[in-house]
């Protein structure tokens, strides 16, 4: 009878460290995925106006910023983003936004970057990487047509 006091009791108190570590683990984890990567701000540049971005703390956000730098030609598409297709994929972990905002920097599949210079609201998937700090003359600056634009560390 005492051995099973203690065995049952062993078994109650591992579980309940368990439980209680599992659930501080899951917080750390929701926490870290909602805060901005340490050292996330780079810099878009489209023609001679800078903008700051901030990206987040993700896997794709990561491996996107180690492609940097990166001077690329953006093309239009649907009036309100650029994008350009990577020469190598990224890890995705796409969702559907439900609406895009102006600044909104996202990788649409794994190898295809997007900037959104308009908000609006879509049923596509996509992976999101950051978002421009302060979107005042982006759309202007981006323009109609295709675009060269500059992504570096800032």
């Amino acid at each position: 009878m005492k051995y099973s006091f203690l065995i049952i009791l062993t078994f109650v108190s591992a579980l309940f460290c368990s439980a209680a570590s599992c659930n501080k683990n899951d917080d750390n984890h929701s926490i870290k995925n909602s805060n901005t990567m340490t050292n996330g701000k780079i810099k878009i540049t489209v023609n001679s106006k800078t903008f700051i971005a901030t990206l987040l703390d993700n896997n794709s956000a990561k491996a996107f910023k180690e492609m940097l730098p990166l001077t690329i030609n953006m093309a239009e598409l649907n009036g309100n983003e650029k994008y350009y297709d990577l020469p190598t994929s990224l890890p995705v972990n796409s969702s559907n936004p439900g609406t895009i905002k102006n600044g909104d920097l996202m990788l649409y599949g794994s190898k295809t970057l997007v900037l959104f210079y308009k908000s609006f609201s879509t049923s596509y998937s996509y992976t999101k990487l950051g978002t421009v700090d302060d979107v005042t003359g982006l759309a202007s600056d981006l323009g109609s047509g295709n675009v060269t634009v500059t992504f570096e560390l800032e």
